[in-house]
């Protein structure tokens, strides 16, 4: 297609590049004028295509699910670039094209959803299932086909089906405006502060990363945002409890009606607006509540089953909890601190870690160079699933920052990934992995192979200094290349089940959480660290202490993560709650679960975007869930050496090669020769239940 852009581009003729065969090597080029006509014509040209599809006499793989996966390949490989793009290089015009182009690719959902044509064609191809000698995998993505169609109100009257489909339009649009009100809301506070001493008690890593965000915006001084890296550089070191009070307030009360910007960002009617919406399509389906709707797809059974899940690992941890953040207490105490406030606790938790460990982030900073992390985390994958990495230059990116890597296996690419470490302004916040393509085995025998983007926003390099990761940081990183190998390392040849393609929410974090338990192992930790000036690996005596460190208050973690598991649980079990309620909710199972209660201004839900704006709305649980798979798996490992090269390869092939081609405790019990159980996440988290 050609078309004719605004003069800034010289009213040249020019190829959009969204609807090349393979738009990322574009992504340079993408416009916001490009996508509302690129999104346009696929939608239009896959309906005809598919009005044709439905048409054949005689249904088989070949001639109706190949080509149907060939289209939704081609709008996704177009749709990719530019969420991503929204979320990584956001701007207003960006946002409009988005927004316009989001309400027709969720018409065309909902329309494929509820398109009896289709589902009769589906059906009859599964029921046809024997007699067409269709493999497992292809059965098990037609049957959860089937049920994608009864979750899209396919059996609705054609009155309700309207209805369901402006729900679907309306919560797609609400979902996009939380997450631009959260970016706006962190991008609008700054605070200048113009001598080090003011700072007392950052280290010079943290210091240094303040001083260039000023640089960058032409300041003196320094400058402190609300990015994370730049929050939790106050939080956790400086001195100065006014100011850490000063930077939490603005934190906490993003997109609120409180706080420095109160009312301007605020999500608080938005939130009560997905809920009812929610409600509204949940009841629409036959269910009581979206929490219902929301595990139907899943693999935990009913919201009743997820909720006994929560409470008895609070049961198990609350007790150490309290224990844990009673000794916090008294440790400020004998600071001169007696009444511990939210701005507090990661202060004197930093200080009182260094005091029962002699160890502390910032002293692990300067051993963990971004890119011995990286080689060191290539190391261990090639050493366990078989692989090699290869960095590409030159590649088309949307940052300078941005790198491009191949991973190989005798010689052949498997797959590819774009990795974007740092954080910067008109970047959505947050870790998270996501995909531009699955593996796809066309018609013609060839492959195509996966590609992912892997995210993060660390804290950028500094003048000469390479960027420096604390070791959460690597956690993380290690975290978010699980979901990437999932992606990546599939052996499906089906796109709807190949990667993450078809894994059920609750499964999805099994091999990310996998991933972390590395970070602690001696073996990997030599891999990874290095002294960035000295080059001399981490002293045994820091490894110690990192490893004897790493269970530090992971007990008041775990009921932080339980706090917010049965909020959005409960919240989506509901009756619709507006702003009022939702607080209430939170209030509530503060009291049940939480071991330090927030000041009454703390505004944690809206900026709760996994579910208000992500895929984690009664969902959340889903991280507790699947680390009692990957704590389990993980256990293999341990029983049979960490580095022992045959465990990895039995965990790729069993986990990390299947993608969603089989139900996941299927694929668990193949691996460990039983189901899981939850002792393995206890011992790992050093809860002493």
């Amino acid at each position: 297609m050609h078309l004719i852009v605004s003069d800034y581009y010289f009213n040249m003729t020019i190829t959009n590049p969204l609807l090349l065969q393979n738009p990322i090597e574009k992504v340079d080029q993408i416009v916001p004028d490009y996508v509302e006509p690129a999104i346009s014509q696929i939608i239009c040209e896959n309906r005809e295509t598919i009005e044709s599809l439905v048409k054949s006499k005689q249904i088989t793989w070949d001639n109706f699910m190949l080509p149907l996966e060939k289209l939704e390949n081609r709008l996704g490989k177009s749709w990719s670039p530019i969420s991503h793009l929204n979320s990584v290089c956001n701007s207003e015009e960006l946002r409009e094209a988005y927004n316009k182009a989001l309400s027709m690719l969720t018409e065309y959902s909902t329309e494929l959803g509820q398109h009896k044509g289709l589902y009769q064609a589906t059906k009859s191809l599964y029921d046809a299932r024997d007699s067409l000698n269709l493999t497992e995998t292809q059965v098990y993505i037609l049957k959860h086909a089937l049920i994608g169609f009864k979750l899209s109100g396919l059996h609705l009257s054609e009155e309700l089906q309207k209805e369901f489909a402006k729900i679907q339009g309306d919560l797609a649009q609400l979902k996009n405006k939380f997450e631009h009100n959260l970016m706006d809301a962190t991008m609008s506070w700054t605070k200048s502060i113009e001598t080090a001493q003011d700072l007392a008690g950052l280290p010079e890593t943290e210091l240094a990363m303040l001083e260039a965000s000023a640089q960058s915006k032409e300041q003196d001084g320094f400058l402190i945002t609300l990015e994370i890296p730049s929050y939790l550089a106050v939080m956790t070191y400086a001195d100065d409890r006014e100011l850490r009070e000063e930077v939490y307030t603005a934190y906490t009360t993003r997109a609120s009606e409180l706080g420095p910007d109160k009312g301007k960002f605020d999500n608080s009617a938005i939130m009560g607006d997905l809920l009812r919406l929610k409600h509204a399509k949940a009841k629409l389906l036959g269910f009581n509540s979206y929490a219902e709707l929301s595990l139907e797809s899943k693999m935990a059974e009913s919201p009743q089953q997820v909720l006994d899940f929560l409470i008895e690992l609070n049961q198990k941890s609350r007790q150490q909890a309290l224990q844990e953040y009673g000794e916090l207490e008294e440790f400020a105490k004998e600071q001169g601190v007696d009444d511990l406030k939210a701005w507090d606790v990661a202060y004197f938790s930093e200080k009182l870690k260094q005091q029962n460990y002699q160890i502390s982030q910032s002293e692990l900073r300067p051993y963990f160079p971004v890119d011995k992390v990286i080689d060191g985390m290539f190391e261990l994958t090639q050493h366990h699933f078989n692989v090699t990495f290869r960095q590409v230059e030159g590649s088309a990116t949307w940052h300078q920052d941005v790198k491009h890597f191949h991973i190989m296996r005798d010689g052949e690419k498997l797959a590819e990934f774009y990795l974007d470490l740092y954080a910067r302004g008109h970047k959505r916040g947050g870790a998270w992995m996501d995909d531009y393509q699955g593996r796809f085995k066309l018609d013609d025998g060839s492959v195509q192979a996966p590609i992912a983007y892997l995210t993060c926003n660390f804290a950028p390099p500094v003048k000469e200094q390479p960027a420096l990761l604390t070791h959460d940081e690597v956690v993380t990183l290690f975290h978010e290349f699980g979901h990437g190998i999932h992606h990546m390392l599939t052996q499906i040849d089906e796109l709807s089940a190949s990667g993450i393609s078809n894994v059920p929410w609750d499964a999805v974090e099994l091999p990310s959480q996998f991933m972390e338990n590395f970070c602690y192992q001696p073996e990997v930790i030599t891999m990874i660290s290095e002294h960035f000036e000295t080059k001399q690996p981490l002293p045994q005596e820091m490894l110690d202490k990192l490893i004897r460190a790493k269970n530090f208050q992971s007990a008041m973690m775990m009921v932080k993560q339980l706090e917010f598991s049965l909020f959005d649980m409960r919240i989506h079990m509901s009756e619709p709650l507006d702003a009022n309620g939702i607080q209430g909710v939170l209030d509530e199972t503060r009291k049940e679960v939480a071991v330090s209660i927030p000041p009454e201004s703390n505004r944690f839900q809206h900026g709760f975007s996994h579910i208000f704006a992500g895929g984690y709305s009664a969902g959340y649980y889903s991280y507790k869930w699947a680390e009692v798979l990957s704590a389990d798996a993980f256990s293999l490992f341990e029983e049979e050496g960490v580095m022992n090269p045959e465990t990895g390869k039995k965990f790729r092939e069993n986990i990390l090669e299947k993608g969603g081609s089989e139900e996941p405790m299927d694929l668990f019990v193949k691996l460990r020769g039983r189901k899981p159980e939850i002792e393995p996440l206890l011992r790992h988290s050093g809860i002493k239940a």
